[in-house]
């Protein structure tokens, strides 16, 4: 069983190196190449989660308009 990461989330070692956080539930948050990456972008993200990411967050269509 994996530790615990600031009593919120825990990160295993995958297929192919990778690395996956999950919370409590088991539900799976965060891919990455590194176990430091994969601890570092879960913090990001549960902080961004718990504080709100806020309404100036810039999106972007994904379609095309017009003829091509």
């Amino acid at each position: 069983m994996s530790e615990w990461i600031d009593d919120a989330f825990r990160v295993e070692r995958k297929k192919y190196g990778l690395w996956d956080s999950y919370d409590k539930d088991g539900k799976c948050i965060i891919t990455s190449l590194t176990e430091e990456e994969c601890v570092r972008a879960t913090r990001f993200y549960l902080k961004g989660c718990q504080e709100g990411w806020g309404d100036d967050i810039i999106t972007y269509e994904g379609t095309v308009g017009g003829k091509l």
